[in-house]
């Protein structure tokens, strides 16, 4: 499961590809969070028409990725700690499930698949240049790993919802990077844990350690003392 799927379910019409970038924006912080968007400035900005557009933020406001306001547009949907925290229980709950029926259900061809996406993920590095600005590489090897550790789930819904949340965490993700703690968490370790408990198919353990994985995140970003950031007063104007 990849952006593209959380926006457009797999068809990529000229709106689904608009969405997935605008989207890619959104969770990088180009968009910052509260910021309007404006159609005919995103039509200079993406050098695209205004009805592709239109659709391809509708869409995005149907994911919770962008808030549609009566008669004033559409803004990117803000960040908060609340919404981080009932993202981050929201994902805890959901892809627990998800990956207890994998691991119950999934056979060799999936176990081999989460070998090959952990190597992938392993493989690179999680910044490039400057410390807090994360690889695009990795954040794709990244979403694939956690997509591939759900795919023998049998649910297409729960999967769905997985993508989703895991998309809107990678909002906050971005902003852990901040944190004056960041460089004392070893992510790779977390996943090569994760893995040995779904390769032992010891649902309980996998379960618990991917709960982890997910609230070490959440804590990166709610311990750090510096606010979540928003688009300014004028940006949001």
């Amino acid at each position: 499961m990849t952006f593209d799927d959380v926006t457009t379910g797999g068809s990529r019409t000229m709106a689904s590809v608009l969405a997935d970038t605008i989207l890619r924006d959104i969770v990088s912080g180009a968009l910052a969070p509260g910021s309007k968007l404006k159609i005919r400035e995103l039509a200079d900005r993406y050098q695209a028409g205004v009805i592709p557009l239109r659709e391809a933020v509708s869409r995005l406001a149907m994911s919770g990725f962008v808030d549609a306001e009566d008669q004033r547009g559409f803004r990117v949907a803000p960040v908060s700690r609340a919404d981080l925290e009932d993202i981050t229980s929201a994902r805890q709950r959901i892809e627990s499930e998800a990956l207890r029926d994998a691991i119950e259900n999934g056979n060799l061809e999936w176990e081999a698949a989460v070998l090959a996406a952990l190597h992938l993920v392993s493989s690179l590095p999680s910044v490039i240049d400057n410390p807090q600005r994360m690889n695009p590489d990795w954040e794709r090897a990244h979403d694939h790993f956690h997509a591939t550790l759900l795919a023998g789930c049998r649910s297409k819904w729960l999967k769905h919802f997985a993508a989703t949340l895991r998309t809107q965490t990678a909002r906050y993700r971005h902003q852990s990077l901040r944190s004056q703690h960041a460089s004392e968490r070893d992510v790779g370790r977390e996943h090569e844990e994760i893995v040995k408990a779904v390769l032992a198919r010891d649902a309980d353990r996998a379960c618990e350690l991917l709960r982890q994985h997910f609230a070490a995140t959440a804590r990166l970003v709610l311990d750090d003392a510096t606010p979540i950031p928003q688009a300014s007063t004028r940006a949001r104007g």
